[in-house]
């Protein structure tokens, strides 16, 4: 399978092969030469070679394994595109993973089996993860490592480079093990290319100064270095003082012509230019009955993620302007009515740029540009999630290491996984084509689960990978990607979001597709109108979704080399403090935040919702308008103020006294804004009143999803010893925050190498039990969950948007000074401050008991919603939020089905039944409810509001 370079040297171009032989080049209209092709096909460079003068020359073979692209991408103009890779065409597993393992045959012939039995492989993400492992597998017991772009909170780096002509440079070593890199046996290092040699040389340089070696083998598929990159290898062996091999299936090079980057660049620019052309005269008018006759797949680059809702009677009425950039934006829900039920969101670039392979599209013009008709879409496929009993505890590739052992575990336990995977397929699909789709650097997984698949059914199974580099597509045979479907990342990136591609999927006939993902992008991304799954199902009949665990290591390693954070600007934005930023007294608290007042985010609840749930927002992107509360309901305010002010008073010094015994003698109070700016102040005010202390006080952002704003906490450790750091909340429901909260210090530690903040949040009260510091367990009515902003220093929710929140820029919120006349925030503060002096010895009495009670969490809020769900039928835990307070904000900020009261509640529930009534949801009032109340969100606005995880996050 696998062949030593030949001498049948030649130059593959536009008219194909042309050695002494005359030998025709040839390619498979769909997947490259191993995977169907027949002799006199053209190679899948000719295009390109054709249109910029490329030319490949080498091997016989070389245009079999290569075809050509062209990069979205200023550094390159042309790409190599692998056919037996299984990365961007789709082939055979078998034919990928024997490519691999026999170059490591190769390499265990060339070490012997001491020196091989000593080895470390080393793979390069994203592309030749999957390759490295197969190279590992043939060498044999070597252990296989592979770098990575996704940082993993507390792994420290054992090494890191850039590749400079990569679309994502910067690479990560992160092996569990600190001592794998630090033998002295050969190290193995994997590529699908070897070009310029620079990534590979760069890394063995690096990696030569902290652990010398006397000998390094490199391998890649293809030896594609030119005439003066040749003497390089030699030289830098003898410039390190070791043995550096080189082992490929075959050689070549690439003759680029005067200008070929910039001609390459005007030709993506081109053929994308005439793609938003056919994609504006595809989005054609829908039928007047609301069907989606007139629409057919955006072709190219862009995302199909947005048409506005179409009108409520179903017609074409109701469609909005397509986005000013000419993308579609996102295909929102259609009439109840069922007029045109079932539209799967639109192939971003769906099918190739030039769209020919789109469901119903025309023919293909000259240049591989197709005249796309007007067509209905096609009826969605099926998605199914198929468990595959992935082995506990074994790594799902070689992120932090691969070993033998983990080896044996996989090879026992593949049959049974590919046996579930057979089972979940149509009986159509057993007999028809497969893809397995990987995701990213997760490649090998899907490979030998690929190559099971193979060997245990009669289907025509096949594996690709999607990936982060930009393609440009044409449908052209001559053209290696011949379609591309756009989608959001998944993974939620170090990097952050942006567009990710998977190639020659869209109009290759595949009866069903096995997504394989991680667990780390299994979320809400992933499942969205758009997503990933959803542009699937517009291309197969079924979808199959196989999720296996992330592997974390379960003890953080400590290397000589930590992480050395980027660099960061030498002073961040002093605080904001009232009058100009919140009506709070400018010592009360300082907001880490900027000011965003003059930006219009509002948006009506159910919109904002559904906008969210189209795939067009992340939750914080925008605010829900403020609640403006009648009469009534003021009256409501200040009735339950007046009735409880002593009672949170209580709570207040308790959880104030806890804090300054256990925690700091001089805290530095931090809120977690906005809920928990109020309880920050009361807590300040009680540490001068009874102790005479003027605690600093400031209020952070944090969000569900993205963590807590990291800028904040550099200001804080520039400014104080985080160890005195106390973060302050409102109140616990299900802990959500709680959990947050220790994840983002986890990740701010591994990312800035500062550490010292204490994850435990003080709150005023605990009804879930999932702290340790608060003043009551008690789930009432805290005055201050009645209102918006207008309790709240008249201070927004935070925003963090990618276009007002840059990288050194602290999250965003809004100061509604225009609700100055309503604003009841310092009237909240006087009223609880005034019965300081009655609560004292209750206080005292409290805290002696707190202290000398075990508080450990007990979680049992948690406990308590999970049997809710269960018992409503919703069997989802992100759409119940207990507690009055949780139960409050769904009223006044979300799309509520109905409240929970327990049986018997008094006063504290008289504004809910208020709001409940004036939004018309029904209050059920239920025995033995844990918590005072409940309120659950309506199922049709889940997605967009949360996560399966519970963290808000885009979908």
């Amino acid at each position: 399978m696998n062949k030593v370079v030949n001498d049948g040297s030649g130059v593959w171009s536009a008219t194909g092969f042309r050695p002494g032989t005359g030998a025709p080049a040839r390619t498979g209209a769909r997947g490259g030469p191993a995977d169907g092709a027949s002799a006199g096909e053209v190679w899948s460079g000719s295009w390109v070679a054709a249109r910029l003068g490329v030319e490949l020359v080498g091997d016989e073979g070389l245009g079999e394994l290569l075809g050509l692209a062209l990069r979205r991408n200023p550094k390159r103009a042309h790409l190599l595109v692998s056919n037996v890779l299984g990365k961007h065409v789709p082939q055979s597993p078998a034919v990928v993973y024997g490519y691999g393992f026999a170059l490591g045959l190769r390499v265990r012939a060339l070490l012997g089996e001491e020196a091989a039995g000593r080895a470390v492989v080393l793979g390069y993400a994203e592309t030749a993860t999957g390759l490295g492992h197969s190279v590992a597998d043939g060498v044999g017991l070597a252990p296989c490592l592979h770098s990575t772009r996704r940082p993993v909170e507390g792994v420290a780096t054992a090494g890191g480079f850039e590749e400079s002509h990569s679309h994502a440079t910067s690479h990560l070593l992160l092996p569990e093990d600190p001592g794998l890199l630090a033998t002295d046996g050969p190290l193995v290092l994997v590529d699908d290319e070897f070009s310029t040699g620079n990534t590979i040389l760069n890394t063995i340089r690096d990696l030569h100064e902290r652990y010398p070696r006397d000998r390094y083998v490199i391998v890649a598929l293809v030896d594609m270095r030119s005439a003066a990159d040749l003497g390089r290898l030699a030289d830098f062996a003898r410039e390190i003082d070791a043995t550096v091999d080189l082992v490929t299936a075959a050689s070549g090079t690439v003759r680029l012509p005067e200008g070929v980057l910039e001609k390459g660049q005007a030709l993506v620019a081109e053929h994308e230019r005439a793609a938003e052309g056919e994609r504006a005269a595809g989005l054609a008018a829908v039928a007047a009955d609301g069907t989606a006759a007139g629409l057919t797949e955006a072709a190219g680059g862009g995302t199909a993620a947005g048409l506005a809702a179409v009108a409520a009677d179903g017609t074409a009425a109701g469609l909005a302007a397509v986005a000013a950039d000419g993308t579609a934006a996102g295909l929102a829900a259609v009439a109840a009515d069922g007029t045109a039920t079932g539209l799967a969101a639109v192939a971003g670039g769906g099918t190739a740029t030039g769209g020919g392979t789109a469901a119903g599209g025309g023919g293909t013009a000259e240049d591989g540009a197709a005249a796309v008709a007007p067509a209905p879409l096609p009826e969605p496929g099926t998605i199914v999630r198929v468990d595959l009993g992935w082995p506990q505890g074994l790594a799902d590739g070689g992120r932090h290491g691969f070993t033998p052992e983990h080896r044996t575990r996989l090879e026992a336990a593949l049959p049974a996984m590919a046996a579930r995977i057979s089972a979940a397929l149509p009986p159509s699909a057993r007999r028809g084509r497969v893809l397995v789709l990987g995701f990213e650097e997760l490649m090998y997984a899907p490979l030998r689960l690929g190559v099971a698949l193979e060997k245990l059914t009669d289907a025509e199974v096949r594996c690709s990978t999607t990936t982060r580099s930009p393609v440009l597509a044409v449908d052209d045979p001559g053209y290696a990607i011949r379609t591309r479907l756009v989608f959001p990342a998944h993974d939620d990136p170090a990097d952050g979001p942006g567009e990710r591609y998977a190639y020659n999927v869209a109009g290759a006939g595949f009866d069903a597709v096995v997504a394989v993902v991680d667990s780390v992008a299994d979320t809400p991304e992933l499942h969205a109108p758009g997503g990933l799954l959803a542009q699937l199902a517009a291309h197969t009949r079924s979808v199959l979704l196989a999720v296996v665990p992330s592997y974390v290591p379960a003890t953080p390693t400590t290397l000589a080399t930590p992480a050395v954070p980027a660099e960061r600007p030498l002073m961040l934005p002093e605080p904001l403090r009232g009058p100009d930023f919140s009506s709070y007294a400018p010592d009360e608290v300082g907001w880490l935040l900027q000011d965003l007042s003059d930006t219009r985010l509002e948006a009506p609840t159910e919109e904002r919702e559904e906008a969210i749930q189209a795939g067009g927002a992340h939750y914080a992107e925008s605010l829900p308008v403020e609640y403006q509360p009648s009469p009534q309901y003021q009256e409501l305010f200040r009735s339950a103020l007046a009735d409880s002010a002593a009672r949170i008073a209580l709570a207040v010094g308790a959880v104030t006294e806890t804090v300054l015994a256990e925690r700091s003698p001089r805290p530095v109070l931090v809120s977690l804004a906005r809920a928990g700016t109020p309880v920050g102040v009361l807590m300040r005010r009680w540490a001068r009143h009874r102790h005479g202390l003027d605690l600093p006080h400031y209020a952070v952002s944090i969000v569900r999803g993205r963590g807590i704003d990291a800028n904040a906490l550099r200001w804080l450790a520039a400014h104080h010893d985080p160890a005195d750091v106390v973060f302050v909340d409102g109140w616990t429901g299900k802990g959500a925050i709680t959990r947050e909260l220790a994840q983002a210090l986890r990740e701010f530690e591994a990312s800035d190498g500062v550490g010292g903040f204490d994850p435990e949040i003080a709150v005023l009260a605990d009804p879930g039990s999932c702290v340790r510091t608060y003043g009551t367990r008690e789930d009432f009515l805290i005055p201050s969950a009645c209102l918006n902003s207008t309790v709240s220093g008249l201070i927004s929710r935070t925003v963090l948007r990618a276009d007002l929140v840059g990288e050194h820029d602290y999250h965003g919120a809004k100061f509604y000074r225009e609700l100055a006349d309503v604003d009841v925030s310092v009237e909240f503060l006087d009223a609880i401050s005034a019965r300081f002096d009655e609560v004292g010895d209750a206080v005292d009495d409290r805290v002696k008991e707190l202290l000398s009670t075990d508080r450990t969490p007990t979680w049992e809020g948690w406990a308590a919603v999970e049997r809710i769900s269960d018992e409503y039928g919703i069997h989802d835990v992100n759409l119940v939020k207990p507690g009055v307070g949780e139960a409050t904000r769904v009223l006044l900020r979300r799309v509520p089905w109905k409240i929970l009261a327990r049986a018997g509640a008094g006063a504290d529930l008289d504004h809910v039944r208020l709001l409940a009534e004036q939004r018309g949801v029904p209050v059920e009032e239920v025995a033995d409810l844990p918590y005072t109340c409940v309120g659950l969100i309506h199922p049709k606005y889940t997605r967009g509001a949360t996560g399966a995880d519970g963290r808000a996050v885009t979908v």
